[in-house]
């Protein structure tokens, strides 16, 4: 029989009428809402001739009466208690309720939650569940009443749910149960009330166990449905994924484990919820919880979950490289009461922000942008200040380009937007500006970004900048005034990369952020963007440009340890002599584009023949930057100058990375549950110095837990080996991870396939 649920107060219920006054409890509902404080509708039980109309004042009853005579099993009831009070043991109880929430059961395996670690019932929203009631006697439709209370820590919103009695064994009943697609997220109470129409008593009985509500990417009709298999399985189920960085041409990848469903991550990521203090009925909007994610996963503002650091010194917390999974993190969070987890920088924000949202349900991958633009005036430009003599204004030069960001893209429907914004939409956790007057940033639509309307919500004009800004070189005059005297258009948002479905190779996702480079229709979006950023006028100056130049590496760089030879490359595009006096600067710089040393500067004069090219080979020796590296290993090569015939200015820079070599791990003997196997770490050491005390992290989702190495010191060009134990837990195709922990030494990761056999 259906039910009709709604309910009455901030309580998710289930009132019962009769088949035939379902429209007549519709307008008493109506007539009632301004004393049932306007709380969210549950259903109603349809059931033949047993409604009580409920008093004024009367808001916390709830019934959900049982089926129809004609629709109860043959032998389904039995003779009523006898002994005791007769009119006392004709009340119905409740003695126990059956979720049927463990992890092989019913309910979990439909729902796509049976990998979350425990027997919590774990449901996602707009779609139905089955429940057992153990009753003290056999159900009667003709005299007895249900009510399940269904109750958040906050006013629900009003709407309808729908619900069923579906089987009677005895002193059992079987419910059916659909939830709403707009349902709150997050952890429900559920109790259960019987009553009878001569009864004044009340028995109540609650689960221990709450139930957990979640978005439903299966489910056509919430806002996060996707209708491709394969990437629900990828972007809500996979508990592993991969995380890029480097530069554009020097593109590196590490794998993260996001763990999603381990022990204690459900908890911990309604924890990161609670801890922002919104109100609990606005969490049915993917709107709503990736803003407050995006501003809850870093600390400022917010005592959120990671704090960042990019100073190079991690001496009172864990550097950010070293970390390869969330689950210590959210977990550490958790258990701490709040308090920030030491350090984080873009890369461990993402990695977390996958984690968080793919658990609650929404489809989310971390997404790494190679020549990453922060813009900091909302200019939609990036923009490099030179004084009269081409040195750069270290004062003003506030924008920057990353060599590499790492933020998320979250899977939704956009109905606050206009039609065509839905799909993936761009957001970033990591702490740069301010959105709203919190560090947090997005949902941006990616189809926004790409057209260029960044007018629309959320941050579109910071994330546009980030992947499609020009590089504007502005010359101070002698009046102090400024004038663009270059512009490169193709400098910014490269490669934009993520792991591909279904296999750990990269996907390159770059034309879903913007149209073609250099093509009409990106010129289109650049420009109608910049006539809503702070210098609409930036495009009107025309520039001469028959000379170019370029900055080229040969196969994947140099190495760690040796010496970085670089390519500078001339092309006179007119049929006269040129003449170039070239300024150079190289400097140590970190990920995020901010200079931390200049190691070295140069001035020549280079000689252009007509129509010609011409390189100039560069070249950085070990013994100059020998010690002044950070994290990254990254550096950035600045080229300025201008053509002494036509007054051209010349400026570019260039970003590249001293790569670092793998952890080497391998599997000994084969792999079976339960049963110890080895695997073997290694690395060699490709400085021409000591590194000081080592340390190993291994970490594999059913292989083993996060484990702690001290290895040491390692000498120069030393190796070590170290030899681990492991027990799988799970069957099936594994990864282990390892990590290396030192000052002298970052990015040095290593992955390992393994297939563990039942």
């Amino acid at each position: 029989m259906p039910v009709n649920a709604r309910d009455r107060t901030v309580l998710g219920r289930f009132p019962g009428v009769t088949l035939g006054e379902v429209e007549e409890a519709e307008e008493e509902e109506e007539e009632d809402q301004g004393e049932r404080g306007g709380c969210c509708r549950w259903m109603r039980q349809v059931c033949p001739g047993l409604f009580r109309q409920p008093e004024v004042d009367d808001i916390t009853d709830t019934e959900m009466t049982g089926v129809d005579e004609e629709e109860k099993p043959e032998g389904g009831g039995s003779e009523k208690p006898q002994g005791g009070d007769q009119h006392e043991a004709h009340i119905l109880k409740v003695n126990s309720v059956d979720l049927m929430s463990e992890q092989s059961k019913q309910n979990r395996k439909e729902h796509h939650t049976d990998l979350y670690d425990g027997d919590d019932l774990i449901l996602r929203r707009g779609q139905t569940f089955l429940m057992w009631l153990n009753l003290s006697r056999p159900f009667d439709p003709t005299t007895d009443k249900l009510h399940l209370e269904l109750k958040t820590v906050d006013e629900l919103q009003d709407d309808r749910w729908e619900a069923k009695i579906v089987k009677e064994e005895g002193d059992r009943v079987q419910l059916s149960v659909n939830s709403i697609p707009t349902a709150v997220i997050g952890s429900y109470r559920l109790s259960v009330v019987t009553s009878g129409l001569e009864a004044e008593l009340t028995s109540i009985h609650q689960p221990a166990d709450n139930i957990y509500m979640l978005f439903n990417p299966w489910c056509e009709d919430d806002a996060v449905f996707m209708d491709e298999e394969e990437a629900r399985k990828e972007y809500v189920l996979n508990d592993i994924g991969r995380l890029y960085y480097g530069t554009e041409q020097q593109i590196g990848a590490r794998t993260w484990n996001f763990g999603q469903f381990s022990g204690g991550m459900l908890a911990s990521c309604l924890f990161v919820l609670e801890k922002s203090g919104t109100p609990a009925s606005g969490w049915g909007s993917p709107v709503n919880i990736v803003r407050v994610v995006s501003a809850m996963i870093n600390s400022p503002d917010d005592a959120g979950v990671v704090e960042g650091n990019w100073s190079g010194d991690y001496s009172d917390g864990t550097s950010p490289g070293a970390w390869s999974g969330s689950v210590e993190i959210l977990n550490n969070y958790h258990e701490g009461g709040g308090t920030p987890v030491r350090y984080g920088q873009c890369w461990v924000f993402s990695g977390v922000t996958t984690t968080v949202l793919r658990c609650l349900g929404i489809p989310t991958r971390s997404v790494t942008n190679f020549s990453s633009a922060h813009d900091t005036d909302v200019s939609l430009t990036t923009d490099v200040y030179l004084d009269e003599n081409l040195d750069p204004l270290d004062s003003l030069n506030v924008d920057s380009i990353w060599n590499f960001h790492v933020w998320n893209d979250c899977w939704m429907s956009r109905p606050d937007l206009p039609a065509g914004m839905g799909g993936w939409q761009a957001v970033d956790a990591t702490p740069q500006e301010t959105s709203q007057g919190t560090f947090r940033c997005g949902p941006a639509p990616l189809a926004a970004l790409r057209s260029g309307q960044v007018y629309l919500q959320h941050d579109c004009p910071f994330v546009f900048a980030e992947v499609n800004s020009d590089k504007i070189y502005w010359q101070r005059n002698l009046d102090g005034t400024f004038t663009q005297i270059h512009n490169e258009k193709h400098i910014v948002g490269h490669h934009i990369s993520t792991k591909a479905v279904g296999s750990d190779e990269r996907s390159d996702i770059t034309h879903l952020y913007k149209q073609p480079e250099g093509s009409e229709e990106e010129r289109i979006a650049v420009e109608t963007a910049s006539r809503y950023g702070s210098k609409p006028e930036t495009y009107s100056a025309p520039s001469v440009e028959d000379v170019s130049v370029q900055v080229t590496l040969d196969g994947d760089g140099p190495l760690m340890g040796s010496d970085a030879e670089l390519s500078i490359t001339f092309t006179n595009g007119s049929s006269e002599q040129r003449s170039v006096f070239l300024h150079s600067q190289v400097a140590v710089m970190y990920y995020t584009g901010v200079h931390k040393a200049t190691l070295r500067r140069d001035r020549t004069e280079v000689d252009l023949p007509p129509d010609s090219v011409t390189s100039v080979e560069w070249t950085l020796l070990y013994e100059t930057y020998q010690g002044q590296l950070i994290d990254q290993a990254a550096l950035m090569l600045t080229l300025s100058g201008r053509v002494s015939q036509t007054q051209q200015v010349l400026a570019t820079q260039f970003s590249f990375r001293l790569r670092t070599p793998d952890l080497l791990i391998k599997p000994i003997g084969k792999a079976v549950v339960g049963k110890m196997m080895k695997v073997e770490i290694s690395f060699t050491n490709p400085l021409p110095h000591a590194l000081k005390a080592v340390m190993l992290r291994t970490e594999g989702l059913g292989l083993l837990s996060i484990r702690k190495i001290a290895v040491g010191d390692v000498a120069s060009q030393a190796s070590f080996s170290q030899v681990e134990n492991i027990v799988p837990t799970l069957a099936g195709p594994r990864k282990l991870l390892a990590s290396l922990d030192c000052e002298e030494l970052t990015q040095v990761q290593g992955v390992v396939s393994i297939l563990v056999e039942e």
